[in-house]
């Protein structure tokens, strides 16, 4: 049976306004906990190893001779659970976390650090030559001077992994890389790596 013109648009039309749908609902699949449940923002989570035998959950400490500010660590032990953390989209008004998309990542409670934030930054360490993940950053107010607050959520394999790629302008030139453990001084910091860091999230 022969197509008419008319059912050919008509079929079009439908596959046009399903994609701008997803684009204007948040196309990207839902984050889920190891329950199966969608990720919700302002919501804490423990953010844990897929990979048991290979430390805890994630938490804030000094990893170098000053207190202040604290960097993104993982605890040590397989036990420890670490520090909840809440997820912010660059929407404010999106309730749903969702893959690939620019997120703030904020541990729950109060630093030890005074009026420090415990949102995530990235940040330079010259001493040792790689980018790692501290805390101070700003929350909210997306755009080229807060890109280094923005981190992702991706889908990896059967897993997840966090992932910073900040994108708000189509002519900006990003630094794309998988966040990873890396060992100094015998901490587990958080970095950007080649290998990532298999997570899962455990609803606080």
């Amino acid at each position: 049976m022969e197509i008419t013109h008319l059912s050919l648009a008509l079929i079009l039309f439908s596959i046009h306004i399903t994609s701008f749908l997803c684009l204007a609902f948040g196309g990207s699949a839902p984050v889920l906990d190891i329950s199966g449940k969608k990720l919700r923002a302002g919501t804490g989570y423990y953010i844990l190893p897929v990979i048991r035998g290979s430390g805890g959950g994630l938490t804030l400490a000094s990893t170098s001779n000053e207190t202040c500010p604290l960097d993104v660590v993982q605890e040590q032990h397989g036990k420890e659970n670490g520090l909840p953390i809440t997820f912010k989209p660059v929407n404010p008004k999106k309730g749903v976390v969702r893959v690939s998309t620019n997120l703030n990542f904020k541990f729950s409670g109060a630093s030890i650090c005074g009026q420090s934030s415990t949102v995530w930054k990235l940040d330079y360490d010259e001493l040792i030559g790689r980018y790692f993940v501290t805390s101070g950053g700003v929350e909210g107010n997306p755009g080229v001077e807060t890109g280094s607050n923005w981190f992702k959520i991706e889908e990896y394999e059967s897993d997840y992994k966090l992932v910073f790629c900040p994108m708000f302008c189509d002519n900006c030139k990003v630094m794309c890389r998988d966040v990873g453990v890396f060992l100094q001084d015998g901490k587990r910091r958080l970095g950007l790596s080649d290998v990532p860091f298999r997570v899962m999230f455990r609803k606080a």
